[in-house]
């Protein structure tokens, strides 16, 4: 499958949005702010802010009404990214084709500006994200569930710990909580936000899962086919920390299969959710699987 076109419109509005959003006005601040925009505005694909504007367009509502739920959600992955290569996890050097932050800034700056990222994206969500004020709790809830124990962090746990069960159920749930809860909450918030049925968000939900499922595959296939300069960060690292991943534990070529199967199966459930089809959600879920970097 030849790689999938990419929904850059939608991109192109959460970077301009991100762009304009300052933390403080603080002149004795303005070194922590420095930190947390420099890894903020690094270049990059913003799979799930546009995610949550493609879920809103789906919906057939305006996508750049939930700009501000977008920017929280990216917001707290650039913390988790900022975290993740910190030397007592991953100890990567290189990140979205920069220096990481705490080579740019310093370890302890950059524990922080990930602390503070993490705590600014609820801030921004609840003071700016227009709707109902019961959709926005619902969705900030929803949020904070999918990156706290059980969800993003718990994950993160389970890697570093090893504690994540043996076989292929194990894996799966390790990588459903460390990377699919956050990509899973970008199609999730929105519904929520705009009081979406029970039945509805359901069906998005299994595509949401499935597609958390997909992108985590492809990224392990990446780590170990990819380069330095593709990717934007440094290749081999899973390897290199004794990692457990989809291809240590099914082989190159399984994993290229379990892709291929996962692919079809985001894309049935996207088709359930959506019968009426959602451009952008296919552009996404086709670009997922086919991306090099």
């Amino acid at each position: 499958m030849a790689l999938a076109t990419y929904p850059d419109h939608l991109r192109a509005e959460v970077d301009s949005y991100l762009d304009t959003l300052v933390f403080t006005d603080e002149e004795d601040l303005g070194g922590l702010q420095d930190a947390m925009r420099y890894s903020l505005l690094a270049p990059g694909k913003r799979i799930r802010p546009v995610l949550c504007l493609a879920t809103t367009a789906a919906l057939g509502l305006e996508p750049t009404s939930v700009l501000a739920l977008a920017a929280a959600i990216e917001l707290i992955h650039t913390y988790s990214l900022i975290h993740d290569d910190l030397p007592a996890m991953d100890d990567d050097d290189l990140r979205r084709g920069r220096p990481t932050c705490h080579v740019a800034y310093g370890e302890n700056v950059a524990i922080l500006a990930g602390d503070a990222l993490y705590a600014e994206a609820f801030r921004h969500l609840i003071e700016h994200q227009a709707g109902e004020p019961a959709g926005v709790l619902r969705a900030a809830g929803r949020l904070a569930a999918a990156t706290g124990v059980d969800g993003m962090v718990g994950g993160q746990y389970l890697d570093v710990a090893t504690a994540a069960p043996a076989g292929a159920a194990g894996l799966r749930r390790l990588h459903a909580l460390k990377t699919g809860r956050l990509i899973a909450a970008a199609i999730e918030c929105p519904l929520l936000l705009a009081g979406a049925g029970e039945g509805e968000t359901m069906l998005f939900g299994q595509f949401a899962a499935e597609l958390g499922v997909l992108f985590q595959i492809v990224d392990d296939i990446l780590d170990v086919t990819g380069t330095d300069a593709a990717l934007g960060k440094t290749s081999g690292s899973d390897e290199r920390h004794g990692k457990r991943t989809y291809v240590s534990e099914h082989g190159l070529a399984q994993a290229r299969e379990l892709a291929s199967r996962s692919h079809a199966s985001a894309r049935a459930a996207l088709a359930a959710a959506a019968p009426g089809g959602a451009g952008e959600l296919e552009q996404i879920t086709d670009f997922v699987y086919t991306r090099t970097s």
